[in-house]
């Protein structure tokens, strides 16, 4: 079926399709596929055991393929179909898929939409399922960014985390990706969990530095409800993380890659000047997307919509001439104003004051008396501890 006749399953409205290709534009592709489930993920995957013979890699490329088809006819109707500036390939594992799975999937991407000059091309990858003659492949293909998982140096913690890896292995993969000729190169960080020390945390940060790249994430662990990490916390045999140790290692970690010439560009990230993730930026600042895969999201115009999650739900509905399309929102102008406050804070470059209401700036300005935000030029930006309750200062200027 072709992909006009697919997109008339989900149609955005006009008033959302206006202005695209004058916005940032680019493209999620959802992986959801991993070799074994790590206890603290509640992301949208599945294990071989669990899928069985229902859906493989290749019918999902398949309804992928179609996907992106309907996608750049719904989007190109008035005949100018915008070109990715970004794309990002996540998961998941997007590397069990190999280079030249990879390859193919940006090769679907290249003959819907086309690549923007000087597109931005990131895939994630689990350091256990790369070679160097993986990292050339994807630069051959046209990927420019890796992100690769690393968590933590220290065996115990990542066995808390149920990873796989070697610690070593993110490193000398990092170092790989670099020798392949890819510019940039991030690394994924979890602090705060349960057993984790300080020398840990002291070892994954050398071992990132070792490295050389020029992205750095970091994210505070999050039990989520229904993940082998939450069950464990409810019956004790781990204890919940603790706000104040999370919140010194967040301080350590900031020191550290600002020591090293990382410098925050969002609350969780750090990166070399030049090195920011453009595909995130994208998301922070209300650009559009399309969302492509099983469980992916999307937003175009103020119109937010999500997949069905089931690989063979979402491969047969495809197959059947239907977009997998779950369900979809239409934001109203109170939640673009929500969004935007809460996504543009977090952001090192700030939020302008004319974008906050009278209320909403009374509860500002509390928050530069109390050390929370600063003002630069019209502009108020999180400082070091405003970071540290970034929520809090949020959910205050909102309420």
């Amino acid at each position: 079926m072709s992909g006009n006749a697919l997109a008339a399953a989900f149609a955005l409205p006009d008033h959302a399709l206006s202005g695209v290709g004058s916005r940032p534009f680019g493209i999620y592709i959802h992986v959801p596929f991993c070799a074994t489930r790590c206890g603290y993920c509640d992301f949208n995957t599945y294990t071989a055991g669990e899928l069985g013979t229902s859906a493989s890699p290749q019918s999902w490329l398949e309804g992928l393929r179609r996907e992106l088809d309907a996608a750049a006819a719904m989007l190109g109707a008035d005949g100018a179909v915008p070109a990715a500036e970004t794309v990002f390939v996540g998961g998941g594992t997007p590397s069990l898929l190999g280079g030249d799975g990879l390859a193919d999937v940006l090769g679907a991407v290249r003959s819907s939409f086309g690549l923007a000059a000087g597109a931005e091309v990131t895939t994630e990858s689990n350091p256990e399922s790369t070679s160097p003659e993986f990292f050339d492949r994807l630069r051959e293909a046209g990927f420019t960014r890796i992100s690769l998982g690393m968590q933590s140096a220290a065996q115990h913690v990542l066995r808390i985390l149920d990873r796989t890896h070697t610690p070593g292995r993110p490193v000398a993969a990092a170092v790989e990706a670099r020798a392949a000729g890819f510019e940039h190169v991030n690394l994924d960080l979890i602090y705060g969990t349960p057993g984790e020390r300080d020398e840990d945390l002291d070892a994954s940060l050398d071992a990132v530095l070792a490295a050389g790249v020029d992205h750095v994430s970091a994210y505070a662990l999050i039990v989520e409800d229904g993940t082998a990490l939450a069950r464990k916390v409810r019956r004790g045999d781990l204890p919940a993380p603790d706000d104040d140790v999370l919140a010194a290692r967040y301080e350590r970690i900031d020191e550290r890659l600002a020591d090293a010439g990382l410098s925050w560009y969002e609350v969780s990230n750090w990166a070399k000047e030049g090195a920011e993730c453009r595909h995130n930026l994208g998301y922070w600042d209300g650009g559009d997307w399309w969302g492509a895969g099983p469980g992916a999201h999307g937003h175009v115009g103020g119109v937010r919509w999500w997949n069905v999650k089931h690989p063979a739900r979402y491969a047969d509905q495809l197959a059947a001439g239907e977009l997998p399309v779950a369900d979809s929102e239409h934001l109203t102008a109170e939640d673009r104003h929500m969004e935007r406050v809460m996504l543009t804070l977090r952001l090192r470059s700030g939020l302008p004051e004319s974008d906050l209401r009278a209320s909403e700036l009374a509860a500002a300005e509390q928050a530069v008396a109390d050390g929370l935000l600063s003002r630069a030029g019209d502009r108020l930006v999180l400082t070091d501890r405003g970071r540290l309750l970034a929520d809090g200062v949020i959910r205050d200027i909102l309420s």
